[in-house]
C-alpha cells in the first residue's frame, strides 16, 4: 500500500493521471467521506488511490465504501474491469467494503433503502445509460444536500460535480419515464 504523505497528497490534487480524477481527491481531502458508493468500478485504480488516501490521512474514520459494477456479468462491449474476487482482494484493509453484483438500477432498487445515506457518490461512465436513466431515482434517496456527487463524462474523462437540484431534476424525469 503506498504511503501518502503531504508530497504524495500534493501530487495526487495536482499532478496524477489521469488529470480529470483531481477534483475527486481534492473533495475527498477537504471533505473526508465517511461513507461511499461507486457505480461502476472498471479497474479499481482511482477506488484504490481514493481509499488509500483517506484511509492514510484519517485513519481512525470508519470508513463504508459500497461498490456496484456488473463484474462477471460484463459483456464483451463493456469496457474492461476486475471480477467480484479481484475487487475484495484488492479494496480488502482500506474501508469496509461492500460489493454488488449487477446492472446498477436493480442493485440500488434492492438496496437502496438498507444502504442509509452517502457522503460522496461516484458515477463512471462505464454505466450503460439505459440503467443509468433508471437509477437517478434511487440515487436521490441515499444522498442529502451535503452529499458530493461525481459524475464522469465519457470514459477516462473529467470528473464534475451534479448538483442536488440535477440529481432532483433526473429522477423526476426517471419517473415520469416508468409512469409513460
Amino acid at each position: 500500500m503506498a504511503t501518502y504523505g503531504p508530497f504524495r497528497r500534493f501530487w495526487l490534487t495536482r499532478f496524477s493521471q489521469p488529470a480529470g480524477e483531481r477534483p475527486l481527491y481534492r473533495q475527498a481531502l477537504r471533505t473526508p467521506p465517511r461513507r461511499i458508493i461507486e457505480l461502476g468500478l472498471g479497474m479499481l485504480n482511482r477506488t484504490e488511490r481514493l481509499l488509500g488516501v483517506l484511509r492514510a490521512v484519517h485513519p481512525g474514520n470508519e470508513l463504508h465504501y459500497v461498490g456496484l459494477d456488473r463484474f462477471e456479468g460484463r459483456l464483451p462491449e463493456d469496457p474492461a474491469g476486475v471480477t467480484l474476487k479481484q475487487a475484495h482482494q484488492r479494496l480488502h484493509g482500506l474501508a469496509r467494503v461492500q460489493l454488488v453484483p449487477g446492472n446498477v438500477d436493480t442493485s440500488l432498487s434492492r438496496l437502496c433503502n438498507h444502504l442509509g445515506v452517502f457522503d460522496m457518490v461516484l458515477i463512471a461512465a462505464d454505466n450503460d445509460p439505459r440503467h443509468l436513466d433508471r437509477s437517478w431515482f434511487f440515487i436521490q434517496r441515499i444522498i442529502t444536500a451535503q452529499t458530493a456527487v461525481y459524475a464522469e463524462q465519457g470514459a477516462g474523462g473529467n470528473w464534475s460535480i451534479v448538483p442536488k437540484g440535477r440529481v432532483d431534476e433526473l429522477a423526476a424525469k426517471a419517473v415520469l419515464r416508468r409512469a409513460a
